[in-house]
This record gives structure tokens, sequence and C-alpha cells, in this order.
């Protein structure tokens, strides 16, 4: 199984996967096997950082251009995988969660960590007009898509929803959030 983690920059991706793959760690050792252990969590931007697979670096974004087809080449033969970021809904996957999060939460959340106005503001507007939802739901259908509201869940409640999507304890979701009313 492939699962993809995706969703604007601060949505909550990385918390909430870095959750699961304690829970997944843990459930290692347990006799319960609520969780398949042998499920890898790939945190897709450190790879592009380590690996170096990026084309170039977006000075005006701040931001490096990953190369998506050196990063699917990259995930060839990987299986019982989750793979999170914000780009996951691009490669070859079952089932992607969709993180979102009311854009002024994502906006302040950017902010706090260090992102400029502009990437905040850019970003926040992405959320509001459901890009990375879209773009997940014209890649894989609507039957592979799960949409997870985080703006007032714990991370915990969070890497619960994540444990739902990966043991098919949850029902495809998508286009039950709806930020439009920000952009007005």
């Amino acid at each position: 199984m492939r699962v993809a983690v995706t969703g604007t920059p601060g949505t909550g991706k990385t918390t909430a996967t870095e959750l699961l793959e304690s829970r997944l760690a843990d459930s290692d050792d347990a006799t319960d096997d609520e969780l398949t252990p042998d499920l890898e969590v790939i945190h897709l931007n450190r790879v592009l950082e380590d690996e170096e697979l990026y084309t170039e670096v977006d000075a005006d974004r701040e931001s490096k251009v990953a190369d998506l087809e050196a990063l699917s080449e990259w995930l060839e033969g990987r299986d019982d995988i989750v793979i999170e970021s914000h780009l996951a809904h691009h490669f070859d996957v079952d089932r992607v969660a969709v993180l979102r999060c009311r854009p002024d939460t994502l906006e302040d959340r950017l902010l706090e960590r260090g992102e400029t106005d502009a990437k905040a503001a850019e970003n926040a507007e992405s959320e509001a007009l459901d890009v990375i939802l879209s773009e997940a739901v014209e890649e894989h259908g609507l039957e592979s898509v799960y949409e997870i509201e985080t703006t007032e869940r714990e991370p915990a409640g969070v890497a619960d929803e994540l444990v739902a999507v990966v043991t098919d304890e949850r029902e495809p979701s998508a286009g039950e959030v709806d930020y439009m009313g920000y952009l007005t």
C-alpha cells in the first residue's frame, strides 16, 4: 500500500506523520496489529534536500523547484509507504490524505515559522482555492481522496485520522471543507 499525506504548507503534515511514524514503531513491538508496522513514512521534502532532487532554486519564493521525475524514480520499487509532502499527491499512490487548515490560521502558522508575508499569503490563497485538493482529486479520483480538517484538531487527532485512512476505517471524502469565504 502507498499513501500520500499532502496539503498546503502549514496544514500539519510533518507533525501528524511524525506521530504516525511513532505509532507505527510502537505497533512493531505490540501484539495488537492495529497498524501495519511495515509501513515506512517518507518525508519527501527531506529526500528532495538530502538527495538534491531539485532542478533550481526559486529566489523569489525562497524555495527549491522539485524534480518530480527524479523523485518518482527515487520512490520506484518502494511499497508499504506513507509519502509526506505538499507534493505527495503527484506520485503513484493508493490513497491520498489531504490535510486542510483555515487560511487565516494557516497564514499565521507560516508567519510564526518564519515565512515571508508574501509566501504566507500565497499559501493561504492556495488553500482557500482548494489547489492541492483539486490536484489530488484530478490525479487520483474522488474514491481515493480523504480530506482531513486540521484547524481546530490537535496533532494527535490528525494522526488518528491518518491511522483511520491507513487501516481503511474511514470513507473517502473530498469537497467537504470550504474556505472560499476567505477570498471575499
